[in-house]
């Protein structure tokens, strides 16, 4: 179930290369791969070839993946296949497949299947202890041990070795080129751990004790001397000596363990079953406190995080990576590569002022906090972003205080937003940590003005507008945006570029409706942005035609329509178009010098803005009229044009 530990020599070199590697390869951070599996049973790691191995007992399946996690093969056909193990060489991934009753052996140089034992029902897990493969198998409610001894010429499988009663297939673990092996209950409540002595082949029973409720995991220390338990309860993981299985201590964790896995170096790496705390804990060897943790994120669709499978952690021989498998709420399965978990988590604050002055000093503050404090001095990076370096611009460099605070006076050149990131880049015990504060500086207000604004004119009317802008540092550039009114016509950018050495920018708009026009000034690193808006109308195009007199003639002041008293006047206005216009008429009489209101009301234009109206009843002679069009803002029927009267048009009528 657990990684093997390489020969003394090739270890040396790994770890001696692994050194070399990190002073000139970069640090990668922990990332996560969806798996194409159904279930989790079992994960191991491949370091000689940078493969993770992960069992789908539902799948039927085994998932490789690269050390991204990326998965580069699916090894089918396997039903119900749940423990892994690695051989001391790496040359065999050993796998428990309970629907066909067989221990399967994959060669991991080419994923293929090189040899299959049939053996005992259901066989759940695996482990290499002595000179055998050790297994547990039976179905629920009756367990047992077997071996397949591959020191001859043919292999030999050997049945009901267990010399106790057991409730389900028994989970097994052994350390790296040991002969005890262990094995955890994982059907009952209380859990019994056994240990056997395998080393003449035939198990002997050393010691039992028991280990909590249903052992969801056991690791044994890799040298031999300690067994780690994750179980339902309790609430942490114990440890035991396997030489008689007392007590020993035990790593502290939370509700509901299901996973340890132990790195050849003894970093041990206690998972739970824990929606709403973190998820692993990391313990250097010998340590009682952990140097990080990991609580996983959500990636389902309730309010819990992601949780750890059961025996779902494996390490990399040189202990720089884990590998987690997790689920989520929606039963989406993922590996999650955590990188340089043995290495003590760096946060770091940074505290700025929330304004400041522009060319005025500030003091920029803060601390750097780790489980493993940093040591006083150690230098941190400062880094300013601002309007002019916009890329960031090295500061000198900050150290850290004794209790982990730090300060640094600046004097920032540009106003606006200033932002100070400060970082540490790591070291053999910490990870690199950053953080960032943002100072909003002072810029001084220019000054932006727009013409025209309030004016009212013609329609179609070709109309000037300039901004002027007063005085800025470095940037020069106005941009003109005309709005009008109405839906269906967007803000518009209609002239951008730099202002005139007397700080002009002029645009002249063909006006049809009304418009607001803003000028705008982006603002530079000593000068905040501005904005200027005019607001003008737009009147609308208004003709009123009186057809069906019989004649004109100008008189009274004015050129008047004469209609025979059986005569309807027809009325036809024309007005600028727009959906749902309507055109107010309105008509009045002349009485004893004066002019008075003889009615109005609103007529609905076609699309082409086209309105005819007739004006029937008793037609008296001898009185004067007058009538005109007109277009009200609001009353008909939008707003996109400025209220506009039409001319009055003069008729009479005559016997």
């Amino acid at each position: 179930m657990r990684i093997r530990t390489l020969p003394a020599a090739t270890a040396l070199a790994v770890l001696f290369s692994s050194a070399a590697l990190a002073a000139t390869t970069p640090a990668y951070a922990d990332s996560s791969k969806i798996l194409p599996v159904r279930s989790a049973g079992d994960i191991v790691v491949d370091s000689a070839h940078q493969r993770v191995f992960v069992s789908d007992p539902a799948g039927g399946k085994i998932v490789v993946t690269d050390y991204r996690g990326t998965v580069v093969q699916q090894l089918t056909a396997l039903p119900g296949v749940a423990g892994l193990e690695l051989s001391a060489d790496s040359a065999t991934l050993y796998a428990a497949v309970g629907g066909d009753d067989a221990i399967v052996a994959v060669d991991t140089a080419t994923g293929t299947e090189s040899a299959r034992y049939a053996v005992g029902d259901q066989p759940r897990s695996v482990a290499v202890a002595g000179d055998r493969i050790w297994f547990g198998y039976g179905a629920s409610g009756y367990g047992d041990l077997g071996s397949v001894d591959l020191t001859g010429e043919q292999p030999v499988i050997t049945l009901g070795q267990a010399t106790r009663s057991w409730y389900g297939a028994p989970l097994l673990d052994a350390a790296p080129d040991s002969g005890v092996l262990l094995a955890g209950e994982t059907a009952s409540s209380p859990s019994s751990l056994v240990s056997y002595d395998v080393t003449t082949g035939a198990p002997v029973r050393l010691a039992a004790t028991t280990a909590g409720s249903f052992i969801r995991d056991v690791a044994v220390t890799p040298d031999g001397q300690n067994v780690i338990t994750a179980s339902g309860s309790p609430y942490h993981h114990p440890v035991f000596k396997t030489a008689d299985l007392t007590a020993n201590g035990s790593y502290a964790s939370d509700a509901y363990p299901n996973a340890v896995a132990i790195a050849p170096d003894g970093t041990v790496a206690a998972g739970i079953d824990g929606w709403y705390d973190p998820d692993v804990y990391i313990y250097r060897p010998g340590a009682t406190t952990t140097v990080r943790e990991y609580d996983f994120p959500n990636t389902g669709s309730t309010s819990g995080s992601d949780v750890l499978a059961a025996s779902g952690l494996a390490w990399t021989t040189d202990a720089s990576r884990l590998f987690a498998v997790t689920s989520n709420s929606n039963d989406v399965f993922s590996l999650r590569v955590l990188t340089s978990p043995t290495k003590a988590a760096t946060a770091v604050t940074v505290d700025a002022p929330a304004t400041a002055p522009r060319a005025k000093k500030l003091t920029v503050k803060g601390k750097v906090t780790s489980k493993v404090p940093l040591p006083a001095g150690s230098p941190l990076t400062v880094t300013r972003t601002d309007l002019e370096s916009k890329s960031g611009k090295q500061l000198p460099s900050t150290t850290v205080k004794s209790d982990g605070t730090y300060s640094f006076t600046d004097t920032p050149t540009a106003g606006g937003k200033v932002t100070y990131k400060v970082a540490y880049a790591g070291d053999a015990e910490h990870t690199a940590g950053s953080g960032s504060d943002s100072v909003d500086v002072s810029r001084a207000k220019p000054a932006l003005t727009l013409t025209n604004n309030g004016k009212v004119y013609s329609y179609g009317a070709d109309v000037k507008f300039t901004a002027h802008l007063g005085t800025t540092y470095k940037n020069r550039k106005v941009e003109i945006w005309a709005d009008p009114f109405g839906g269906d016509k967007p803000n518009k950018l209609v002239k951008s570029g730099t202002v005139n050495s007397g700080g002009n920018l002029s645009v002249t708009l063909d006006l049809k409706r009304d418009t607001k026009v803003t000028a705008k000034f982006a603002g530079d690193a000593r000068y905040q942005p501005r904005s200027a808006s005019s607001t003008v109308g737009a009147r609308v195009k208004v003709s009123t035609a009186i057809s069906g007199h019989y004649k004109k003639k100008s008189t009274w002041g004015h050129t008047y329509h004469f209609f025979r008293k059986s005569k309807d006047p027809l009325f036809t206005t024309t007005m600028s178009a727009y959906p749902g216009r309507k055109q107010r008429l309105t008509l009045q009489v002349y009485y004893n010098g004066h002019w008075y209101g003889a009615g109005s009301d609103y007529f609905a234009l076609s699309s082409t803005g086209v309105s005819k109206v007739w004006l029937g009843g008793t037609h008296d002679t001898g009185w004067r009229f007058r009538v005109r069009s007109s277009y009200v803002n609001g009353s008909s029927g939008d707003t996109v044009n400025s209220t506009t009267h039409g001319a009055w048009k003069y008729f009479t009528f005559t016997s």
